[in-house]
């Protein structure tokens, strides 16, 4: 049987799966902790579009509907909108591929119909060294036919360091057109309240890596581009469409994974303050880093998961129309916890939250609103699939 016609196959026989969510059991501190909501089998089911990704990491849509996604080992593939047809794009940057990195994000420039401009986050390696070490950066190329030109890095995480883990690695495009990176602590300890280094932050630069004037000024020895500090290891980022604020998801240690609200020069708290327990220690309330409460020295989570990590990945906010139910809500997806969270809003609270997806026992690594206000999920089992309502 070819490949097409597996594919075709697995589409209609094997799919669409109907939803069904695991509610598990977490604890909060929250004083309106959210309510873990009852499984929902009726408002959407899963179609397969293609299971052939090779550790894929991100996507974005272009203007014409077609999909960018990146696969870890430097592969970029251009899909066509129905997902069948895949290109290879040409003309990356060096990437290093090492533990958790490798060519992670990508987004869309704004204007992407005038300018074509298309953003990646990567692993980049300091070659001047003996000891290799590696470091977050972000390249924009100009997307012209099936290959990107013009290519230049606008923003090296500093400093660079061994090992291949927490490189965070999202971006998000704010309302006024500047770009929020996320960057994680790389599994050290003391940078993310370091302000002369980027690791454990989130910075905030011009489309052309430029500092924007109204950036916060954060002392005399903060180095430019500074939004946020005290982050662990932030791999989801979505821009609130009514407050245009940015939130982003970040991995706890045991526990203690955090959905925050990130704002300009605001501390939230990592390594001294979080919900999780120290590697070692017996999971619960009783380990939690620097007591668990944040306030008053550092800002409190939106919300968090304990006393087990769910591993947070992509995050989104969904204004669609195939879902007037979840319009408004908060989707992110999750390694560990191999699942799809839905959580509803009330403001900035989170009030409610749904398991789904559970059934897949795969690690959804994004997600993200089509055009056509579907949800495109994304899975480390290399899955692109679609949630379409259930009487579709």
């Amino acid at each position: 049987m070819t490949h097409h016609a597996v594919q075709r196959f697995l589409r209609i026989f094997l799919y669409p799966l109907v939803l069904s969510s695991l509610v598990c059991g977490v604890s909060y501190a929250a004083d309106s902790p959210p309510i873990d909501i009852a499984p929902d089998t009726t408002t959407a089911k899963v179609r397969l579009i293609r299971d052939d990704l090779e550790r894929p990491w991100a996507l974005a849509f272009l203007p014409d509907r077609s999909i960018l996604i990146t696969e870890i080992g430097n592969r970029l593939l251009k899909l066509s909108p129905d997902g069948l047809q895949r290109t290879e794009i040409r003309g990356l940057p060096d990437v290093a591929t090492l533990g958790q990195g490798g060519l992670l994000d990508v987004a869309v420039d704004p204007d992407f119909e005038t300018q074509a401009w298309v953003y990646l986050t990567y692993t980049e390696r300091d070659k001047s060294t003996l000891l290799p070490k590696y470091g977050t950066a972000v390249a924009r190329g100009r997307l012209v036919g099936n290959a990107l030109v013009d290519l230049a890095v606008i923003f090296r995480q500093s400093p660079k360091t061994s090992g291949g883990g927490h490189f965070g690695s999202r971006l998000a495009f704010a309302k006024d057109k500047t770009l929020f990176i996320t960057l994680g602590e790389r599994q050290l300890k003391t940078p993310a309240q370091d302000l002369t280094q980027s690791l454990g932050k989130v910075v905030r630069i011009n489309r052309d890596g430029s500092i924007p004037k109204d950036n916060p000024r954060l002392g005399e020895s903060a180095i430019p581009g500074l939004w946020s500090l005290g982050h662990r290891n932030p791999q989801g980022a979505a821009i609130h469409p009514t407050t245009g604020e940015l939130w982003i998801s970040e991995h706890g240690p045991q526990g203690g994974d955090e959905i925050n609200i990130a704002r300009s020069s605001k501390n939230y708290g990592w390594p001294n303050r979080g919900y999780g327990c120290n590697y070692g220690q017996p999971a619960g309330s009783g380990c939690r880093l620097g007591g668990g409460t944040h306030a008053p020295d550092y800002e409190e989570p939106v919300t968090f998961w304990e006393p087990t990590s769910i591993a947070p990945s992509g995050l989104m906010f969904y204004q669609g129309r195939l879902f007037p139910k979840w319009k408004g809500n908060l989707f992110s997806g999750s390694l560990a916890g191999q699942a799809l969270w839905r959580l509803e809003l009330d403001g900035n609270r989170v009030v409610k939250r749904q398991r789904l997806l559970s059934d897949l026992k795969s690690r959804i690594r994004d997600v993200r609103e089509s055009p056509d206000s579907s949800i495109v999920v994304l899975t480390d089992a290399g899955q692109l699939l679609r949630l379409v309502p259930a009487a579709n």
